[in-house]
């Protein structure tokens, strides 16, 4: 996996590169991630990548030719072959105006080879970088930051992870919240596991057993797989209604999945 990042702020991704899986990955040349400075493609003696909108209004704006010149450098698949899907190269512009980045937009970006991630600032980025240039615009929530550097950030880890053999267990990525499918085919680990589903993942305990008098489940020192199945699946059904309810909408509930939900909301009432 390739990953460019376009910033006015290179130096903000010391931290995040360097920590965690995403360090993992880079150090075992299953990711190679390069910080663009956006400046270097500013050719005035002021290095300016930003101007005034036209018609007036508040703030500045990224200026378009900083951003082309840089990615047209990086020798690129063309926009209508990334559009097409029939590519495996994608450029996202971070913007609040984007679509919402989630765990099934992880997915996709991580079956590809190459991404390229382009960091607005300030009021926003001139529009025909978004109409000519990127072939996907991404927000990584409803609300407004001061700069696409944290959202790439984020994707950067978000995609990272699934990339075949940065994590320790590859069955961990299966087991996550908001992670889609519910079945574990044989081999990937013992019958007390199960998938998210699409759902909010189960809760989790560790030792001590009696933690200030709070107790571990009964059932999760059983040693009954199945009983801790049910139960790990009873929890996360419980835990998303109670946190995210509109999980519960995408469907692929099971019968038994239903019956659980029935009995949480029961005792709710």
């Amino acid at each position: 996996m390739k990953i460019d990042i376009l910033t006015i702020f290179p130096e903000f991704f010391r931290g995040p590169l360097d920590f965690g899986i995403v360090r993992k990955a880079r150090e075992a040349g299953l990711a190679a991630i390069e910080v663009h400075d956006l400046r270097a493609f500013a050719h005035d003696r002021h290095r300016t990548v930003d101007d005034r909108p036209f018609g007036g209004g508040e703030g500045m704006v990224l200026k378009p030719e900083p951003i082309f010149e840089c990615i047209e450098g990086l020798e690129l698949e063309g926009r209508t072959e990334r559009l097409t899907n029939k590519g495996k190269q994608s450029v996202v512009l971070l913007s609040a105006q984007g679509c919402r980045f989630d765990q099934s937009m992880a997915e996709k970006l991580a079956a590809l080879e190459r991404i390229v991630l382009i960091c607005g600032r300030y009021e926003g980025v001139d529009e025909r970088v978004g109409q000519h240039l990127a072939d996907r615009e991404l927000s990584i929530g409803d609300y407004v930051l001061s700069g696409g550097e944290l959202g790439a950030a984020v994707i950067v880890d978000a995609v990272t992870r699934l990339i075949p053999g940065a994590l320790g267990n590859e069955a961990s990525t299966r087991q996550e919240s908001f992670t889609a499918g519910t079945e574990m085919t044989a081999g990937d680990g013992p019958d007390s596991t199960c998938s998210s589903g699409g759902l909010l993942d189960y809760p989790h305990y560790t030792r001590p057993a009696d933690f200030r008098g709070w107790q571990v489940p009964e059932v999760l020192v059983s040693g009954n797989h199945e009983e801790i199945r049910r139960w790990r699946r009873r929890t996360a059904l419980e835990k998303t209604l109670r946190n995210r309810p509109d999980l519960l909408d995408r469907g692929g509930l099971s019968d038994e999945d239903r019956k659980l939900l029935a009995r949480a909301v029961s005792q709710e009432i």
